[in-house]
Formats: C-alpha cells, sequence, structure tokens
C-alpha cells in the first residue's frame, strides 16, 4: 500500500509539474492582431482566402482549398519570455505525402534588423492544439510573424503570452503591404509539400523581400476558374504571377486563358504579368506519358503567349521552367511535389525574376515620398 501511495503521489507531482505549463500565459485572441497575405477583407472566416460571394459560384473542392490558410500569416509584438499557441483546426487533414507540421501546424518569427529569423514550429497533436513555440526569452519587445497552415484552415487561434507582458498589434508594417505580389496557381503554390509553412515560396519570398505575398494556390484546382481573375484584379499589386499550368489542361487553356488575363489587364494596364510553364518534374525523365503531357502543356502556354505578344499586349512575361527546381532530380517527394530544397531553388528563381521590378517599385515609393 505505501509502494502504490508513493507512486499515486509521484504522478500527482508529476501532473501538477506540467499544469503551469500552459497556466502561466495569458491568451489573447489573434483576431485582435493584422493579417498578412489575403486578396480580400470579405470573408467571415478571417482565415479564409476568397470572398464569401464566392462560395455558391466555385466548384466545392475549390471553395473548401480557399478555407486553407496558405500564405496568411498574423503579425504582432510582444515582451513575452514565451510565446504559446492555441489553434482549432477546420478539417485536422493529415497526407502521406506531407507533413503535418507542413499541413496544419504554425511557424513562428522573429524581426531581427531587416531580417526574419525562424524562431520555432508549433506542431500539431489533433484538431485542438496547445503548444508552446518557444521560452526563455530575453524580456524584450520583439516583432513576430506567425506562419499559418497550408493544406487546413483554422477555426479559432489565440496567442499566449507572460501574464504580465504586453501583447500588441506590429509597431512596423514589414513585409510591406504596398505593392503586394499576387500568385495564382496550384498545389505547389499553395505549399506542397513543405515540410513547415514558412518554407511555402510565398513566405520565403516575402520574407527576402519584406513585401507581402498573396498565396492564391488552389491543390488540384488551379483551373482558370473564372471568377477568380476579379479577386486578383481587386489587388493593387506590383506584380501578378499566373502559374497554373499544372493543372489546367491544354484545353482549359485554350478556353479561358486570354480571358482570364484580360480581366486582370483591364483593372492593371501595365503592372506586369508573368505566366510560368510547367516545372519539368523529376520523373519525366522516366515517365514518358508525364513527360509528353508537360511538354504540350508548355507548347500551348508558349504559343497563347506569343499570339497575345503579337496583339500587341505589353508588360507581359514568360518564365521558362528549364532552372524552376535544379536538374539533379532530389527537389520533390513525389516526383511533382516540391520538398524544401524545391521550395528554395523556385523562390531564388522568382527572386531573381521579380527583383527589377520590385526594387523598381521601392524607388518610385521614395520619389513620391520625398
Amino acid at each position: 500500500m505505501k509502494r502504490l501511495s508513493f507512486t499515486a503521489c509521484l504522478c500527482m507531482g508529476l501532473l501538477a509539474a506540467s499544469l503551469p505549463l500552459f497556466a502561466q500565459y495569458t491568451y489573447h485572441n489573434a483576431s485582435a492582431f493584422p493579417v498578412w497575405g489575403k486578396a480580400t477583407p470579405e470573408t467571415s472566416n478571417r482565415y479564409a482566402r476568397l470572398p464569401d460571394s464566392l462560395e455558391q459560384v466555385s466548384r466545392a473542392p475549390l471553395w473548401n482549398l480557399a478555407m486553407n490558410s496558405a500564405g496568411l500569416s498574423v503579425r504582432f509584438r510582444s515582451n513575452s519570455t514565451a510565446i504559446a499557441a492555441r489553434w482549432e483546426l477546420l478539417f485536422d487533414n493529415h497526407m502521406n505525402h506531407m507533413t503535418d507540421t507542413g499541413v496544419k501546424g504554425l511557424d513562428l518569427y522573429c524581426l531581427e534588423g531587416e531580417e526574419w529569423r525562424f524562431v520555432n514550429t508549433a506542431r500539431p497533436r489533433g484538431k485542438k492544439n496547445e503548444i508552446v513555440i518557444v521560452s526563455s526569452m530575453e524580456p524584450r519587445e520583439r516583432e513576430y510573424m506567425l506562419c499559418l497552415p497550408l493544406y487546413d484552415g483554422i477555426l479559432s487561434l489565440e496567442i499566449g503570452v507572460d501574464s504580465l507582458a504586453i501583447i500588441a498589434p506590429p509597431a512596423i508594417e514589414w513585409p510591406r503591404r504596398h505593392k503586394p505580389v499576387v500568385f495564382y496557381g496550384t498545389s505547389i503554390l499553395q505549399g506542397g509539400c513543405a515540410s513547415r509553412p514558412g518554407m511555402a515560396h510565398t513566405h520565403i519570398l516575402s520574407r527576402w523581400f519584406n513585401r507581402e505575398m498573396i498565396n492564391l494556390g488552389f491543390s488540384g484546382n488551379g483551373q482558370l476558374d473564372m471568377e477568380i481573375a476579379p479577386v486578383i484584379a481587386g489587388v493593387d499589386a506590383s506584380v501578378f504571377v499566373l502559374d497554373f499550368v499544372p493543372n489546367a489542361s491544354v484545353e482549359q487553356m485554350e478556353e479561358r486563358m486570354e480571358a482570364f488575363y484580360r480581366v486582370i489587364r483591364e483593372k492593371h494596364p501595365s503592372t506586369p504579368i508573368l505566366f510560368v510553364e510547367d516545372p519539368v518534374f523529376t520523373h519525366t525523365r522516366y515517365d514518358r506519358r508525364i513527360a509528353e503531357e508537360v511538354k504540350r502543356k508548355n507548347e500551348t502556354l508558349q504559343c497563347i503567349f506569343a499570339a497575345m505578344q503579337e496583339q500587341g499586349e505589353k508588360y507581359i512575361y514568360l518564365l521558362p521552367s528549364e532552372r524552376m527546381i535544379g536538374t539533379d532530380g532530389e527537389a520533390t517527394v513525389d516526383g511533382i511535389h516540391f520538398t524544401d530544397v524545391g521550395f528554395m531553388r523556385y523562390a531564388e528563381l522568382l527572386r531573381e525574376v521579380l527583383s527589377p521590378w520590385l526594387l523598381a517599385g521601392e524607388q518610385d515609393d521614395r520619389k513620391t515620398e520625398n
């Protein structure tokens, strides 16, 4: 009996020791802090990506993917010695080729000077989660960015800090929100299969450029649905990146590509619009059917693009796929979806392409301010 009592006391002591882990924090609803990466504010769920008006218009798979928080992040500042998170997922999705941290976890970044530094990941454990992301920090005020799940939605999100610490909206509007870059595309754009949210290429580029990036990637459903074009056109962007070829069929491109483009161009007559070729997937080296499909799609894109140029369209650009993910075959999980290596390589290529436009825009902004 004495041994049993000792064991019971030991268990109770261990339980008591673990309770303050969360009890010491005060949680604040993340709705008090701004969300970066949204194309429109017209969503009843603040972590959704398409306006409520499209719920009865869009195809069901497309609408469900719009409820995923891919590319979104919450910005705040705090002097807390620890940052915790409590969040409830919309679906509690799980995939056999992508980590749960990428699908439904959170990534915390901290601003050091002018550079965003990775702090840690909140690893999900189920539909409802409560995780201490970092602790034992010096109690000084810092600017934070919390990257949200790539392949799941969020019903609720709270940020936990020390009970006596302050937590407030950001004092610095970084990444810059003026003239964001808008991306439209497929599962790769949505973030498949980054190991964690911050490794999706739109997040990588946002940190590198310190510029807001808007991610309208819809896994398997970047098919030039015409109702998406006005959402894209509704953003006062510096560049539009149209990366739909992996999902759109040749027939869909021939039928919709130019019409989709013209909806955007009508509202933005001189904004650069970048069309992106289908990646040369690693298994096209062996799979002849896939190799032929990629070749046919890219030839269709090139043909339509050339015809638009001949019609006098300006400020349109085409990004070839040759340098997109390297040539060693090690940039994908499954022959198609990118690993973190693939995302870094793609981001490096896009940084090279986007830099002249974004840097020129910054110079124009400075002239206007002066």
